[in-house]
């Protein structure tokens, strides 16, 4: 009596290898395809912030804080907080981190602000998109590894791909909560003017719901971020797989290094970024 009965066991991880043993035979080349081309845009990119010398990226970084939160000493701060991760001999490392963090974001963007445009105009595909991305969020971060690594095997790709999944969530959902929190007494005047539909849209909703986008690139950049070390399980190099190295060594000082590089460079990036949804915020206001 304290067993739970067999007959009601629901044998899910039969049916989800079914699944996946299926795919991988009929879409393997729309697989091979989709990871050719995100290996390429991650390499691209990968390379051309290796290919910055440091002391550029230090410069521009810290004249963009400089003007984007108009402080002089916050584009010091910023500056600052760079060279020292390239004092800890880190700084390779970074720009691959941030490679691996752009890509995953620009492909978020790409996925994501559709998504969330179709969600704003629809209520229905909200209801049905809204427990996607809830379990999208809840779900363990581990559990994106397994149909990453089933799909694109061990390396950069499945880690773009882990990391693209954890991190897509927040620029749909605040896509769809700024076009749907445009005041509809704007939208009656677009249409009273004779403005399309289309019009209406890309004229005047997402204009006033780019405040809301923008905290919601933010909050996707740092969801990408927090993915380092999880994504260097799978072949992902960068300071994640330094932290890793750390711990399976159990060396504190190399492990601190590497986890207190990763802190600055999401200050960094989420100090600008969310000084320029700010800006979006107080011009859309003025």
């Amino acid at each position: 009596m304290n067993n739970f009965p067999e007959f009601f066991r629901i044998p899910l991880a039969d049916w989800v290898d079914a699944l996946m043993d299926w795919l991988l035979s009929e879409f393997a080349g729309l697989f091979d395809a989709i990871g050719h081309v995100l290996l390429m845009m991650l390499l691209y990119i990968e390379r051309f912030f290796l290919w910055l010398p440091w002391w550029v990226v230090i410069l521009l970084v810290g004249i963009l804080s400089w003007r984007i939160m108009r402080k002089w000493w916050m584009g010091l701060i910023m500056t600052a907080l760079l060279a020292l991760i390239g004092s800890f001999g880190y700084w390779e490392l970074s720009m691959m981190t941030l490679a691996l963090t752009a890509s995953a974001v620009i492909v978020s963007l790409a996925v994501g602000i559709p998504i969330g445009i179709v969600m704003a105009r629809s209520d229905l595909a909200e209801s049905i998109i809204r427990p996607i991305l809830d379990a999208m969020q809840t779900m363990p971060s581990f559990v994106y590894l397994i149909p990453a690594l089933m799909v694109f095997g061990l390396g950069k790709v499945p880690a773009l791909f882990a990391t693209l999944i954890y991190s897509v969530p927040p620029v749909i959902r605040l896509t769809n909560v700024g076009i749907r929190q445009v005041s509809q007494n704007v939208i009656e005047a677009a249409r009273a003017f004779g403005a399309s539909p289309r019009q209406i849209l890309f004229d005047v909703q997402i204009p006033l719901a780019v405040p809301s986008i923008m905290v919601g690139i933010n909050q996707t950049t740092m969801m990408a971020l927090a993915m380092v070390v999880i994504a260097s399980m799978i072949g992902a190099r960068g300071l994640g797989l330094e932290v890793l190295l750390a711990i399976n060594r159990i060396e504190v000082g190399r492990g601190f290094e590497a986890g207190i590089s990763i802190v600055f460079l999401a200050v960094v990036i989420d100090r600008i970024t969310h000084a320029l949804a700010a800006r979006q915020e107080k011009a859309i206001t003025i």
